[in-house]
């Protein structure tokens, strides 16, 4: 939990969008009311409008740099992470693509048809990109769009902005991030590894493997070339990796209640999941195991329960479902911090 900016760390909090993706090198954002609050409850006081504004300054952007899955990166290393972590996206690409009716060559006429209508400061809503590809006769029915959007920010093309109002929006991202870091690739292994243990650990090679998508061999690579900017423990039989402050920081009995979102790196940064989440309650937070996470009730470092909201006009519903026992006054006064970040009055529900 201190890792993971949940608690203070001893190196101290970052206060700013920036340090907070800075600090976790990327950050799970499928979901943008996710990535928000993600962010939120990592800066106290923050609404979701400062969010917001900060994401327009470009002190974060959200693009596929890994597993195919959306993150939040810090803009300057967008695109060595393309490099490292996505390319093995792009390499186990082709049988999807044959499904879909799609050949190489029209994927890439794609991405260059919206680098096009992107140049000099544009910005289109996903709408706006799939009518500027049907117009160019690139067929967008079906998952093809997705495919082709998604394909575009793979190759560097593109990148996610914020939403403008409702609407997700694309721009260049040689335009969003016009200053890019390039460092050479076993010191952009050492700098994953670095981010990745200094924010989540104690965690495993396996866990660093599996958030990166990278090799065992590459995974290994990482943690040699980050040096003694990590730390080895046991935790309980397993060896696991960290961030050497930890190591002397004061082990004090906290009780503390916190309401993450779903796709939050607290439980989407692990393989392994048990030192937070009882098997017990593993369908309840993750339902069918089709990959879409619960929001949840975290009471120590361990989940007590879910939690869905309901955005109004003039409130936020918010209906808890305990999963063990859970004092209601704590979770109450961390879902009264979530309706601030969000802007409304809060309305909490309880099962009968």
């Amino acid at each position: 939990m201190t890792s993971l900016l949940l608690r203070e760390h001893p190196r101290g909090r970052p206060s700013t969008v920036a340090g907070v993706v800075q600090w976790f090198g990327a950050m799970q954002a499928q979901d943008v009311a996710s990535g928000m609050w993600s962010l939120g409850v990592r800066l106290p006081g923050a609404t979701a409008a400062d969010v917001h504004e900060a994401l327009e300054r470009r002190e974060a952007l959200r693009t596929w740099p890994m597993r195919g899955t959306v993150h939040l990166v810090p803009p300057r290393d967008a695109r060595w992470m393309l490099a490292v972590t996505g390319v093995r996206a792009l390499a186990g690409v082709q049988a999807r693509r044959a499904a879909l009716g799609l050949t190489e060559a029209e994927v890439d006429r794609a991405a260059d048809v919206l680098g096009t209508a992107l140049a000099g400061g544009g910005r289109l809503t996903r709408a706006e990109c799939l009518a500027t590809l049907a117009a160019a006769g690139i067929g967008t029915t079906g998952q093809r769009g997705y495919h082709l959007l998604w394909y575009a920010s793979q190759r560097g093309v593109t990148c996610i902005a914020p939403h403008v109002g409702t609407e997700q929006t694309f721009a260049l991202l040689d335009e969003w991030a016009p200053d890019p870091h390039r460092p050479e690739r076993d010191e952009a292994l050492g700098i994953l590894a670095l981010r990745y243990f200094r924010s989540h650990g104690p965690s495993t090679r396996q866990d660093f493997a599996g958030w990166t998508g990278l090799t065992a061999a590459d995974a290994r690579r990482g943690i040699a070339v980050a040096g003694d900017g990590l730390a080895t423990v046991r935790v309980g039989e397993t060896e696991a990796v960290l961030d050497p402050a930890l190591l002397d920081a004061p082990r004090q009995p906290l009780d503390d209640v916190l309401t993450p979102p779903g796709f939050d790196e607290y439980l989407l940064g692990y393989k392994d999941r048990a030192l937070m989440l009882d098997p017990a309650h593993k369908q309840a937070v993750i339902p069918g195991g089709n990959g879409v996470f619960q929001s949840t009730v975290v009471r120590a470092g361990r989940v007590v329960g879910t939690w869905k909201r309901t955005l109004g006009k003039t409130r936020v519903t918010v209906t808890v479902h305990p999963l063990a026992d859970v004092d209601r006054a704590p979770v109450e006064a961390a879902l009264t911090g979530y309706a601030r970040f969000v802007g409304l009055p809060l309305k909490l529900t309880w099962p009968a």
